[in-house]
């Protein structure tokens, strides 16, 4: 009991630090982790079996870590399979951003459309989408939004309207398979759920809800855009898409193994590669094709801050799992729903919303992948159906707010950056609503599809 105590106090502490946003979130994470090992593990339970547990260095050595064509081992503790993918595609996007990837396919599609305004919204939310379904999210909008604001200031728009819009369908492209958002990443390789799993599951509705919200996005701006465009200036001069390029042999490697992996990823089911290996992968080959100060180049680059986040985060709700809190949770959900498939998924998909609207989805969906699990075993419901409700909730219901997705922290910094602040009020008039929309679409998809 008194585990279960100071386990709960830390992760809510955590939590709390999180939402706060005033230290570093892996700085909390991490001294969250050290107070779970030695407060809970070792003076409360006295146990270093746990403590050994939830460091989880025997996954390593695990042969269905690296080649596995059945389900993924569950084991509470740090995620290392996520962790190693994670990295992996980090040293990818990070050559693939060197190499001028990103922007020249971000010019060349405006390009293609003429620099009309219109059509830059409707293709640019599109390839939003698409690549969140094969990068992270945060990536794409990172240089989306960054190509997006020098197009405005060429083409004379507010890129505010355009920039909203595609971190919403970001979120969206990213809720379509297992390696577009880290939720899915810790849903997939906890539950052993593959790219294929995903893309026909999750990745049927987040197409419905794609098409609805460029609908709605249109609507929504297409006055304003069409204004600016009527009033836009004589341009001499269009930006180019092979300006993006300055050297093509990087390019040509870098876009070969962006390739690469998405058919490994595509085909890992059949191959039985695991997502680690797939990301060791790349990873090699990015560097192997690299030279030397590329090889310097992504290592200063990697997000090292969000590798220790995860692993401190992975430590703490494994604390809750070791001191059977999350089964208590578990137990209350079931009890509240009086064992109604219906009413776990409905409060599974708008619970997952709601908090992922205020705080940080990946340590929530962390958090619920063993309530989840336990649901389940004690209740007539198929784990699946919760695991897509669950991924749902979490990466659609961060859209709401500015702070709901680290996409959208992305992307609101890139603005600012250029010289346009987007505030709480004009993000959440315009995405809120959407939000509310696309949930309820996913609610009613995974009622009658599954149950």
């Amino acid at each position: 009991m008194i585990s279960q105590i100071l386990a709960t106090i830390i992760f809510v502490a955590m939590f709390v630090m999180i939402v706060w946003e005033k230290i570093d979130r892996h700085i909390t994470t991490t001294i969250a982790a050290v107070l779970m090992i030695v407060v809970v593990f070792l003076i409360s339970m006295g146990s270093p079996q746990a403590v050994m547990e939830v460091l989880n260095l025997k996954a390593f050595f695990s042969p269905s870590f690296w080649y596995n064509t059945g389900a993924a081992e569950t084991a509470a503790g740090i995620n290392w399979e996520t962790i190693v993918f994670i990295t992996g595609m980090m040293v990818m996007v990070e050559g693939m951003g060197r190499a001028g990837f990103f922007r020249w396919l971000c010019l060349g599609i405006a390009k293609l459309v003429k620099y009309k305004t219109i059509p830059i919204l409707i293709t640019f939310l599109t390839m939003s989408a698409v690549l969140s379904m094969f990068i992270d999210s945060i990536t794409v909008i990172l240089f989306l939004a960054a190509v997006t604001a020098e197009l405005a200031k060429i083409l004379e728009f507010d890129p505010v309207p355009m920039i909203i819009s595609e971190i919403f369908c970001a979120n969206i492209g990213g809720a379509a398979t297992m390696c577009g958002d880290p939720p899915n990443i810790i849903i997939g390789t906890s539950l052993g759920y593959t790219f294929a799993d995903f893309l026909t599951n999750t990745g049927v509705v987040a197409l419905i809800c794609l098409v609805l919200v460029i609908i709605y996005f249109y609507f929504c701006f297409r006055k304003q855009l069409k204004k600016s465009e009527e009033n836009r200036s004589e341009i001499k001069e269009y930006p180019q898409p092979a300006e993006a390029i300055i050297d093509k042999q990087r390019f040509i490697r870098s876009t070969a193994i962006f390739i690469v992996a998405i058919i490994l990823l595509v085909t890992h089911a059949q191959t039985g590669l695991t997502v680690s290996t797939i990301g060791v992968i790349v990873a090699l080959l990015t560097v192997i094709t690299s030279s030397k100060s590329g090889m310097k180049y992504i290592g200063r680059h990697i997000d090292y801050k969000t590798l220790l986040f995860f692993i401190g985060l992975f430590i703490v709700v494994g604390g809750l799992e070791e001191t059977k809190v999350l089964e208590l949770i578990a137990n209350f959900i079931s009890d509240v729903s009086s064992g109604s498939s219906v009413i776990i998924v409905i409060i599974v998909i708008w619970i997952s919303a709601i908090a992922s609207a205020f705080v940080d989805n990946i340590p929530f969906s962390a958090t619920m992948i063993p309530v989840i699990t336990t649901i389940a075993a004690t209740q007539d419901i198929s784990l699946a159906t919760l695991a897509w409700a669950l991924s749902l909730g979490t990466d659609l219901g961060g859209n709401a707010t500015p702070i709901g997705a680290s996409a959208n922290v992305m992307g609101i910094s890139v603005a600012s950056k250029n010289g346009h602040r987007i505030t709480w009020g004009k993000y959440c008039k315009y995405c809120a609503p959407a939000t509310i929309i696309v949930v309820a679409i996913c609610t009613v998809y995974v009622i009658l599809r599954y149950l």
